[in-house]
């Protein structure tokens, strides 16, 4: 593959982001060498109306979760051809200029999975609590890496790419009911990298909004769960 024929897709998500989600789609490049879609989850704060027509937007009529959206995106890019799909937030946490840095290890086949690392020499992160750094930084890495039986530096960063060939391999099943919510990130990686797939990591940053601007929707406990247990369910031969 090359980045002359490489068809690429970007997707963002946005719940309720409001004035977020306008400023994550603002920050893309007018040229860029990318399709760029977003997925309206069921919001009901209008912030999506009368978005640039250049953008994409499917939209769900309810909330549906993270895991059930990206779903939908996955099969979208299935049906159109792309060949790359990045992945990022819509709260307006990751920066659209380090998106070639993700595409580039693809489009000059030296990857098949690119990772975005905040915790890589020129990566950085911003506006985190210690509990949260503790936990993407020391606890799921350290978890996934057991199961995936290699060190990695970041296990929880949606901000990633790769080929869409992945999507198509039965042996990742990715349209399983329980991959609604926050599973579905780490699920992907973890098969990735045990099926054998050329995985990467490349520095990115991750600055988190104000929290008067609605810092995450992840619920404590319920959600942090959701985001181990595909690592747990794996890792014991529980799921496929």
């Amino acid at each position: 593959m090359t980045s002359d024929v490489a068809r690429v897709l970007t997707a963002t998500f946005a719940y309720n982001e409001g004035e977020k989600i306008r400023q994550t789609l603002a920050r893309h490049p007018r040229t860029r060498a990318y399709d760029l879609l977003v997925v309206d989850d069921g919001s009901t704060d209008g912030a999506l109306d009368g978005v640039d027509p250049a953008v994409i937007v499917l939209r769900n009529e309810r909330n549906l979760g993270i895991g059930a959206s990206m779903k939908r995106v996955f099969r979208h890019a299935l049906d159109e051809g792309y060949d790359v799909l990045v992945i990022q937030a819509g709260n307006d946490k990751d920066d659209p200029l380090e998106i070639p840095s993700l595409v580039d290890p693809i489009v000059s086949d030296a990857a098949d999975f690119v990772q975005g690392s905040r915790y890589l020499g020129g990566g950085g992160f911003g506006n985190m609590p210690l509990y949260r750094v503790f936990g993407t930084r020391v606890v799921h890495p350290l978890v996934f890496s057991l199961a995936a039986r290699k060190r990695v530096t970041e296990s929880t960063n949606g901000f990633r790419a790769f080929r869409t060939a992945l999507l198509r391999d039965p042996r990742i099943n990715w349209r399983q009911d329980w991959l609604d919510r926050y599973e579905l990130e780490p699920y992907l990686l973890l098969k990735a990298i045990t099926l054998g797939y050329r995985h990467r990591e490349v520095p990115v940053t991750k600055i988190y909004p104000p929290h008067q601007l609605g810092y995450t929707k992840m619920r404590p406990f319920v959600d942090w769960w959701s985001i181990l247990r595909p690592v747990v369910y794996l890792g014991l031969g529980l799921k496929t």
